[in-house]
């Protein structure tokens, strides 16, 4: 399980080893072709910044030989915002006084066709927050059911599960499942999360090693960035997905870097601010250090970023999302759980896409796979 292996990390010492990096070391790695962590280390620190438009240019190429022009599109269907957890950050935590939504069988087809409406997506991320007495794996498993007539990639970010409850959401049309360690600082990370059941930091780590167990096809995984210092929370996350690829080396992999917003009103406030340079590099840093991995940017990024990041490493976006329970149906009937940045219409992002170049892809996965793998596995 990778909580044993990241004991061996010390913390601050990653952190000195990155801001210790030289000029030497990021030429030297710019010149690898196949980069390990203290590389990645160097591409991700200040050093490094002089050299964004050499990096830029290596993670296009890179890009451009595993993925081709393409731009794979999903959408986000929240179904439940009600919660158990106590995160400080985030609109859904227990001690927010808010109406609580869990859809209905009904108000989730409503929300699938909703969606069919908007363009031709294929790729769904069904969402809940982590509360298993009303959003179970019984509930989430009937949702996936639910989405088989309108879509072929059926993905959840959802509380993290065991492995057998992976392998019933797989018997469902599961094909991915994205997590996001938040941080892997485990010293400050009940600070953030002090209460219900995301508190248990070594079981939503090892949550990963349960997918890879479970044979989820696809893994996304990710820190959010504002906890703690980005860079060393993105050193360990390199480490982790390096280990997660060796160890579970059929399974596909996506990361995701969201940025907290500064609160308007008085509310949690980000410890650290990354800049659109830094979330280029680490873009760029990702890119280069892994050439196959999924590199995805939501709608919490602004139009001009996500334009400007396609063509230079990002392979998935979504489009035309909304954070709240219902929100295709019947928007603003709920709280979101955060706002977007980029407010255009799927078909506008697609339009945008084109007119650089891109090629939007709406479908990337067929259910017929999934009879393969099933077929593979009794042989």
């Amino acid at each position: 399980m990778f909580y044993d292996e990241i004991k061996k990390y010390d913390w601050d010492s990653t952190t000195q080893c990155i801001m210790s990096k030289t000029d030497d070391d990021v030429r030297r790695a710019l010149g690898k072709q196949r980069c390990d962590i203290d590389d990645f280390m160097a591409l991700i620190s200040p050093a490094a910044d002089k050299y964004l438009e050499q990096m830029a240019r290596l993670s296009r190429k890179l890009t451009r030989e595993r993925f081709g022009k393409t731009i794979s599109m999903f959408i986000p269907v929240y179904i439940s915002n009600s919660c158990a957890n106590s995160c400080v950050y985030c609109g859904f935590h227990v001690q927010n006084k808010m109406k609580r939504t869990v859809l209905s069988e009904e108000q989730i087809i409503a929300e699938y066709e909703a969606i069919k409406g908007l363009g031709p997506f294929d790729s769904i991320l069904v969402l809940t927050g982590e509360n298993p007495k009303v959003a179970s794996v019984e509930y989430i498993g009937r949702a996936l059911e639910l989405a088989k007539p309108y879509f072929n990639n059926l993905q959840v970010e959802v509380m993290p599960l065991s492995t057998a409850d992976y392998q019933l959401l797989r018997d469902k049309g599961l094909n991915g499942v994205v997590c996001f360690q938040e941080t892997y600082n485990e010293k400050n990370y009940k600070n953030y999360h002090p209460r219900g059941p995301k508190s248990d930091y070594q079981w939503r780590v090892n949550g990963y090693d349960r997918m890879g167990m479970a044979g989820v096809h696809k893994i996304g995984m990710g820190v959010l960035i504002g906890l703690e210092d980005w860079r060393t929370d993105a050193t360990m996350l390199a480490r982790h997905l390096r280990y997660m690829e060796k160890t579970y080396w059929r399974t596909q992999y996506s990361v995701n870097f969201p940025r907290m917003r500064c609160a308007e009103n008085g509310g949690f406030q980000p410890n650290t601010v990354m800049s659109d340079r830094e979330l280029a590099q680490l873009t760029f840093a990702m890119r280069i250090f892994d050439h196959d991995v999924d590199i995805s940017y939501s709608t919490r990024e602004t139009a001009t970023v996500r334009d400007n990041m396609a063509t230079l490493g990002v392979t998935t976006m979504s489009a035309e999302s909304h954070t709240e329970p219902g929100g295709y149906a019947n928007p603003r009937q709920s709280l979101a759980q955060f706002e977007t940045s980029d407010n255009r219409t799927a078909r506008e992002v697609a339009a945008a896409l084109k007119a650089i170049g891109m090629e939007p892809v709406w479908k990337n996965w067929d259910r017929s796979f999934d009879f393969k793998k099933l077929e593979t596995q009794d042989v």
